[in-house]
């Protein structure tokens, strides 16, 4: 037996939840809860202590996150640029390979979800609120708002018929890289978990290097970590979400946004996640995840029929064809000019998705049993991204034509006027037909993404800190759940979006060093199970 196969053939005895881990990782279960002790304790208390020194140093905690952010996105940027890089080359270097092969949960796993329900949550979890945060706000920006600086395309964004650069730029943010991270992480929590047999937890990703000591301080750091990441990728995404439903309560029933009303948003949209924590993952998320994409596609297809089928499906096709050819100029870290573009928007943007990638890649591993390697890359990497690209060409390249043709006076007043983000979705759907119905409809869509977020990030934490297990007492996703509104809370009154911004940042950098050893163990990993197939 070769010495890898050894690493890869752990005791299963390790395993089983029935008894208390041995080699050291021991389960408590005070009050009936069931903790992974080490991990939760520090997780809890740490995040616990965050929450009240940012409350009660809200000014100086908006300083020190409004200086971190900049500093780290300009200091880390070859290193998140080029390492996304790599993440994206092995991913597609797994669909071509025999390894692509490999099923997870062996030769006879059969999938738990039909292709619609598990694309529906992969999708829902993955996206979250940004598609309508930032579908319409982010390729106006590009175009209108950078004072003559150019998009990494070589093309001045100010210059007539260059008017979708700033398009090719935002699909460059959510398109192939930020989706392979999700993909890496995702298939290396599958297959260690249902094809090896250990607990579903980050730390499981690390047997072939560390062997048994992943049950202890290593394994325990490695989960911590993944705790940080996933809370505060988590609570950026929520922190957007409120802003926007803030900014469409506005729009639509004329309540003045403010940060009370910001806190409120939060802490009501919370008891609507514990409300889907408890009725469980069936019903609750795959639910609200269905819920999402339904009215996604409406609100979709109302926009792309009275903003012309012909010119949208035209302009997709340029934009992606300008998108594949400018990539590899796109992924470049060095001799870069855009520095507003690269440093303001690239490299936080990739610290955002690695941050995001424990929770997405967790929950999209936990739904994908049965699924090849293959079609688990295809269906999570390449099919998502061309879904994000059509609806940032759509809702962003409509509202570009808007404003050249002298309209949209909302997404100039939120976008390029002033600085306002979460307004701009509402003031482009004023420019359409039916606003007074179709409104009312984004923002619940709104709510319903924020708290599908909510509820599977609630999920996800509570897999790590219980070492693993998928069948924790309800009360320890409760607690998780409340604890992410308080972050978001936190990190609102403490700075706002720089804040939130920071915070995922300064959590996704280092661990973006844990994804890129996560992809060589799993390579160890896939090669394994060929062999034995």
């Amino acid at each position: 037996m070769s010495q890898t196969k050894k690493m890869l053939d752990p005791d299963p005895r390790i395993y089983d939840f029935e008894t208390e881990y041995e080699l050291g990782q021991d389960n408590v279960r005070p009050f009936g809860l069931d903790i992974h002790n080490p991990v939760f304790l520090i997780s809890s208390i740490l995040i616990f202590a965050f929450v009240l020194i940012a409350l009660a140093n809200q000014e100086a905690a908006a300083t020190f996150f409004g200086w971190l952010r900049p500093w780290l996105t300009s200091t880390f940027d070859w290193f998140l640029v080029l390492s996304v890089d790599a993440i994206t080359l092995f991913c597609l270097v797994l669909i071509i390979l025999p390894v692509g092969k490999v099923r997870i949960g062996g030769k006879d796993a059969k999938p738990d979800y039909s292709y619609a329900g598990w694309i529906a949550m992969m999708f829902a979890a993955g996206i979250g609120i940004g598609l309508l945060f930032f579908g319409v706000m982010e390729p106006v920006y590009y175009n209108f708002a950078e004072d003559g600086n150019a998009v990494p395309l070589g093309i001045d964004i100010a210059v007539p018929g260059n008017e979708y650069a700033g398009i090719v730029g935002t699909i460059h943010h959510w398109g192939l890289e930020g989706w392979a991270v999700y993909a890496a992480v995702g298939l290396s929590l599958a297959i260690f978990s249902y094809n090896l047999g250990l607990p579903l937890t980050l730390r499981s990703a690390f047997y072939p290097i560390l062997g048994e000591r992943v049950w202890g301080w290593w394994g325990h750091f490695i989960d911590t970590l993944a705790v940080f990441a996933t809370l505060f990728g988590l609570t950026t995404s929520l922190g957007l979400g409120a802003q926007q439903v803030a900014a469409g309560l506005y729009e639509v029933f004329g309540i003045e946004s403010s940060p009370t009303v910001v806190v409120l948003l939060i802490i009501g949209i919370t008891m609507i996640a514990l409300g889907s924590v408890l009725m469980g993952m069936d019903a609750g998320v795959k639910r609200l995840s269905e819920i999402n994409m339904i009215m996604a596609v409406g609100l979709f297809i109302f926009v792309i029929v009275v903003t012309g089928v012909g010119t949208a499906i035209s302009r997709y096709f340029n934009v992606m064809t300008d998108y594949v050819l400018h990539l590899p100029a796109l992924s470049n870290p060095f001799g870069r000019e855009d520095t507003s573009y690269f440093h303001g928007w690239t490299t936080f943007y990739w610290a955002w998705w690695i941050a995001w990638s424990p929770f997405v890649g967790m929950f999209i591993a936990r739904i994908s049993k049965g699924r090849t390697v293959r079609e688990f890359v295809i269906c999570a990497l390449l099919a998502p991204t061309a879904v994000c690209a059509l609806w940032m060409s759509t809702f962003g390249g409509a509202a570009i034509d808007m404003l050249n043709a002298g309209g949209a006076e909302g997404v100039r007043a939120t976008v390029i006027d002033s600085y306002a983000p979460e307004g701009a979705l509402f003031g482009f759907l004023k420019e359409l037909p039916l606003y007074g119905i179709v409104a009312p409809i984004a923002l619940i869509l709104i709510v319903v993404f924020f708290v599908t977020s909510s509820d599977s990030g609630s999920l996800v934490i509570d897999t790590i800190t219980a070492g693993g297990k998928m069948d924790a007492p309800v009360i320890q996703r409760v607690f998780w759940c409340t604890l992410e509104g308080l972050v978001a809370i936190a990190l609102l009154l403490g700075g706002g979006l720089a804040a939130l911004q920071g915070a995922a940042v300064s959590t996704g950098i280092p661990f973006t060093l844990v994804v890129l050893i996560m992809c060589y163990c799993l390579w160890l990993a896939l090669k394994s199970e060929k062999a034995k197939m």
